[in-house]
């Protein structure tokens, strides 16, 4: 017998309060918490890929938030270290990284510290072996804050941020679209595919048998008096690119934007984020979904509580690492936690 439930039963027998194991260990897969080397730039907003059993990491926002990065940097789990990699053409946060054949794409993101942001229609294209940026296919539309995952070779940028208008400059003059693109490496070409059923910034993603998975994130709008509302939403919405369609599954238990996710052994994992409504906060808040079961768990919660965070597997580890300590733009870390995960324990 478990022994937990030997505790628990002695407590029962001895007229006590029933004691029950922690809410992450019900159902979700054994994972333990540790620590990894630092990031070398405190920084939030981040859009990590893996290429070759290394991390990638492009841009991002500093503290104060007025200042944004051209750094780019790579972690090996080999040695344990961050190194600088060639900087990006421009500066970008909230850019995102999608590694296909070989190379890595960043697309779109924003220019401009707090509030004087400009969403980009910019792809720029990194060789590892040239250690080297060159100009790609831009996007008609300028976006910033989607997600783009790979799928069989293609590109998909979903959601995200465009300009009100063309001359949009400025964080509220910018809203939330349901956009899908695909980009053809081949042809160096865009076309449209299936919009998304909700529009969001600050999702996060994972791709799981040829399928995108797109969950959490916000909506922004504006009260009355026309200040700036941002209110989370729960929804996973699941896009199957050999179909051009998007199906509903099961919501988080939490809604969380500007949180990361990561896949695992076929499960999608998600952390962090934070809220705006009804209060400020930053979360801790850790969860595992099942595709199979369409069944959310919750993981044991982040160390550090963050939003803008990154998130990659590399074998049983996932690597949570950057974003900011409090809700905004503001309070950049540098700090890396890994999740240990058993893949032999079943959700």
């Amino acid at each position: 017998m478990p022994t937990f439930l030997r505790t628990a039963r002695l407590a029962a027998l001895a007229g006590l309060i029933t004691l029950v194991p922690p809410a992450w260990s019900q159902g979700a897969p054994s994972a333990t918490w540790t620590t990894a080397a630092p990031a070398g730039v405190a920084r939030q907003e981040l859009y990590p890929e893996v290429l070759n059993g290394k991390i990638y990491v492009a841009g991002g926002l500093l503290s104060p938030n007025t200042g944004y990065s051209a750094h780019f940097e790579a972690y090996d789990p080999a040695t344990d270290a961050w190194t600088r990699l060639a900087t990006l053409p421009q500066a970008r946060h909230h850019m995102t990284l999608t590694a296909i054949g070989g190379q890595l794409y960043g697309v779109g993101g924003f220019t401009g510290g707090f509030p004087v942001w400009q969403a980009q229609p910019t792809m720029f294209i990194y060789d590892p072996v040239r250690n080297a940026w060159r100009p790609g296919t831009d996007l008609a539309t300028p976006r910033a804050e989607g997600i783009a995952a790979a799928v069989d070779g293609k590109l998909y940028l979903i959601g995200g941020r465009v300009r009100a208008t063309p001359a949009a400059s400025h964080f509220d003059e910018h809203v939330d679209s349901t956009l899908n693109e695909v980009f053809d490496p081949l042809r160096a070409q865009w076309s449209a595919r299936a919009p998304a059923p909700t529009a969001r910034n600050s999702a996060a993603f994972g791709v799981i048998g040829g399928k995108v998975y797109v969950v959490g994130g916000r909506q922004y709008g504006k009260n009355a008096d026309g200040t700036a509302r941002q209110v989370n939403v729960p929804t996973l919405e699941v896009y199957d690119p050999a179909t051009d369609t998007w199906a509903t599954r099961a919501p988080m238990p939490q809604a969380q934007g500007g949180l990361a996710a990561t896949v695992a052994d076929g499960k999608l994992y998600v952390f962090g984020g934070e809220q705006w409504v009804p209060e400020q906060k930053v979360f801790a808040g850790s969860w595992v979904y099942d595709p199979a079961t369409d069944r959310w768990s919750a993981l044991p919660p982040l160390p550090t509580p963050r939003h803008g965070l990154g998130a990659s597997t590399l074998g049983n580890r996932i690597h949570v690492f950057g974003g900011g300590l409090r809700t905004g733009g503001n309070a950049a870390t540098a700090v890396h936690e890994v999740l240990v995960v058993d893949a032999g324990s079943k959700p």
